[in-house]
């Protein structure tokens, strides 16, 4: 019996808007602009030196710079990753995620942990340990201090985002 060889196909409007929407990625220049932006790009720069001047040293003989390392590191791919979502607009594509909120709690918690690991850093550095790995880790403390303040800018500007929102 002689078989038909006429195809038959059909598009879907939504993998047509699939395929149209994603090949587009916003870029959202003024965000870098704003002060929780710049706060954030501080984040990074900083706590990047706070994670490199403990990781250059023997930090691991020290229980104590271990923990200002997790927290460094922690917080310093977590910033990287938001500030990646600001810039692209991704919040703007994920409308299911209560994004004020997720801010508020990231940076509330940065903030802490950040304020326990300077604190422990400043604490941890003596002469006494390791000379030759004093300077280090006094600078470490410094900068682990500045980057807390930042988390706490931020913590601050989340808050107000945040409330403005709930009170609409």
């Amino acid at each position: 019996r002689p078989r038909s060889h006429t195809v038959t196909t059909t598009s879907s409007s939504f993998t047509a808007n699939l395929s149209a929407s994603s090949s587009t990625l916003a870029y959202d220049r003024e965000f870098l602009r704003t002060v929780p932006g710049l706060l954030m790009v501080t984040e990074i720069v900083l706590g990047l030196l706070v994670w490199t001047l403990i990781a250059g040293t023997e930090y691991f003989l020290y229980p104590a710079f271990g923990w200002v390392m997790f927290v460094a590191v922690f917080y310093w791919v977590l910033t990287l990753f938001f500030l990646i979502i600001y810039l692209t607009m991704t919040y703007t594509r994920i409308p299911q995620v209560p994004w004020t909120m997720v801010g508020l709690c990231f940076n509330g918690s940065a903030f802490v942990l950040y304020l326990i690991a300077a604190i422990v850093d400043a604490s941890s550095v003596t002469k006494d340990l390791d000379n030759h790995n004093y300077n280090s880790w006094a600078a470490s403390s410094f900068f682990a201090f500045v980057v807390t303040s930042c988390y706490a800018g931020n913590t601050y500007f989340s808050f107000i985002s945040w409330r403005s929102r709930t009170l609409q």
